[in-house]
């Protein structure tokens, strides 16, 4: 729970700063991207890709989700492309670079695994042991029906 309350708060500063502060936006814009952001962030991102794919990952994931749906919610709300723009990437700056620390804090007081099972799982299992199957045929026809 604590983890959506530090979320929700980053969102709306990063909202506060990337569209109110040098665009036009209203409390009630800032506040329903903060929460849609908040609630789809936490859920794939913190939920599906980091324990997954780890952090970095997890920061690209949720950089380009905020960018976009700032792009593409704010298309239809604002009427300014240059608001949007703008408004997007500042967001987006601001929330990347808080997931950095949100992550780091959510790998470190709720490990859902341990730590050697989470790289295992990320970088993949390597040491596979694949039998081989050997004959002494050379062919899969008999000796006896190839010479004729």
């Amino acid at each position: 729970m604590t983890i959506l309350i530090i979320k929700f708060i980053t969102a709306v500063i990063a909202f506060a700063v990337g569209l109110d502060l040098f665009f036009d936006a209203t409390i009630t814009d800032i506040l329903s991207f903060s929460l849609f952001v908040t609630i789809v962030s936490y859920i794939v991102g913190d939920k599906i890709i980091l324990p997954r794919l780890g952090n970095r990952n997890a920061v690209v994931a949720d950089f380009l989700f905020t960018y976009l749906s700032v792009w593409i919610i704010g298309s239809v709300l604002f009427d300014n492309y240059l608001q949007i723009a703008w408004g997007s990437i500042i967001s987006a700056v601001i929330i990347g670079a808080a997931e950095v620390f949100v992550h780091l804090f959510l790998q470190r007081t709720i490990p859902n695994k341990p730590e050697t099972e989470m790289h295992r799982q990320r970088e993949g299992n390597f040491n596979l042991a694949y039998g081989t199957e050997f004959s002494e045929e050379q062919s899969p026809f008999p000796l006896d029906e190839h010479k004729k």
